[in-house]
């Protein structure tokens, strides 16, 4: 299945110069939405995952249902503030500035199979920092998969081990 046509392009977006790659169209399609989610987690089917971890907010939407599909669990990483217990927390570099993202200080046992998941890797450094949580709690990072690469920002050199993406832009 060809999901290309169902990723709507939108110029200059959030600021002038950007393409924006609005996935929602996809997203709308049972069928296509289906067939995105079996691509991203194809590579790691035998991998024994334990857990999937997502980012706030595109990655819950394909981490739950991979998660579902792998029949593991799932972990939040959301923004600062965002979660109720004590927490890691990582500061990242962004396309258009810096924050900092969290996760529980109980998200992951030590030696857990980890396969994080976000919608699209740009400059790579939400996930980096993503990783270094999942590391933090001495958890086992698997792979990386996400639905998107923005190849020409190299954000894969940022990031460890296996990483996989199903469409490249």
């Amino acid at each position: 299945m060809d999901l290309i046509p169902l990723i709507r392009n939108i110029p200059d977006f959030p600021v002038q110069g950007v393409i924006f790659r609005d996935i929602t169209p996809m997203l709308a399609n049972a069928q296509a939405f289906n067939f995105a989610v079996e691509k991203m987690i194809e590579p790691f089917a035998d991998a024994k995952i334990q857990k999937v971890v997502a980012i706030e907010a595109r990655g819950f939407i394909f981490g739950a249902v991979a998660a579902n599909k792998l029949g593991a669990g799932f972990a939040l990483i959301r923004k600062k503030g965002k979660l109720p217990f004590k927490t890691d927390v990582e500061t990242c570099s962004l396309e258009y500035g810096e924050a900092s993202i969290e996760v529980h200080i109980d998200a992951f046992a030590e030696g857990e199979r980890i396969l994080l998941i976000d919608d699209v890797l740009a400059t790579g450094g939400t996930m980096a920092a993503a990783c270094r949580l999942v590391k933090k709690q001495k958890a086992v990072i698997v792979g990386i998969s996400f639905l998107c690469e923005l190849d020409a920002m190299n954000g894969r050199k940022q990031l460890p081990g296996n990483v996989h993406s199903v469409l490249h832009f």
